[in-house]
């Protein structure tokens, strides 16, 4: 008997173990990793992440994908998930706010001012696409309040999301980019490069809302993970890539 039970114990403890679908704005995907290992070894569910742009995790979501839950880019797109009965209402939160940067590879090269916008001497600009990325958006918004769009307009270099974006300036293909603080940060500095990191009154809030989909509804890894994401180990881990909780 004693040899039957160990078995029989570690069955009762797993068998309630789940893996939830979780579509992961670009933006998020160093935090997302650590997020999943320390929600894993913490709850025994699994997460099993998928990275893009939020733009385009809508149109898969509204056309079947097997997503449970959203980690959106911005705070509209969970909205209208909602509101078109593909997200069930009542669960978006926001789980972080988001700061832009402008960004070079090369130390030295973006000044703490970012004056070097004005000065003009680079050839391309990396920026993501405004209508699908919420940092493109912002970056647009932050250009017009300095006056500074009509000037730079012309060296623009767009990425289809955040991350492609982000990849034009870590390639040297753009001298400077307009990307997401979180891509850049590490243990809560500026890892490489030099960075000005854009006054958050230049542009409307990056509120990055989560929600649980259609798909997810009923799923206890689903429901465990968006609550994994209020909780303080989550909160620290976001807010050490330069988000605001």
């Amino acid at each position: 008997m004693r040899r039957l039970f160990i078995p029989l114990l570690f069955a009762v403890c797993t068998a309630h173990a789940d893996e939830v679908q979780v579509a992961v704005a670009a933006n998020l995907t160093a935090p997302a990793k650590l997020l999943a290992a320390a929600f894993e070894k913490d709850s025994g569910h699994k997460a099993q992440l998928s990275y893009g742009g939020t733009g385009k995790f809508y149109a898969q979501i509204r056309n079947g994908a097997p997503f449970e839950v959203l980690l959106a880019a911005d705070d509209t797109t969970p909205a209208k998930l909602e509101a078109e009965g593909a997200a069930v209402a009542g669960t978006r939160f926001t789980y972080a706010t988001g700061r832009l940067v402008l960004w070079s590879a090369k130390p030295g090269y973006v000044d703490d001012k970012g004056e070097v916008l004005k000065k003009g001497d680079f050839k391309h600009l990396a920026i993501a696409n405004p209508k699908l990325a919420p940092y493109g958006a912002a970056a647009i918004e932050a250009l017009t309040a300095l006056k500074l769009l009509d000037t730079v307009q012309a060296r623009f270099v767009q990425g289809e999301n955040i991350a492609q974006t982000h990849q034009f300036v870590a390639s040297g293909n753009a001298e400077l980019g307009f990307v997401a603080l979180s891509q850049v940060m590490q243990d809560s500095r500026i890892a490489s490069g030099s960075a000005w990191i854009v006054p958050a009154g230049l542009h409307q809030a990056i509120r990055q809302d989560a929600v649980l989909l259609e798909k997810g509804r009923g799923k206890p890894a689903a429901a465990a993970w968006l609550k994994y994401l209020k909780g303080d180990t989550a909160k620290a881990i976001i807010r050490g890539y330069g988000y605001e909780v």
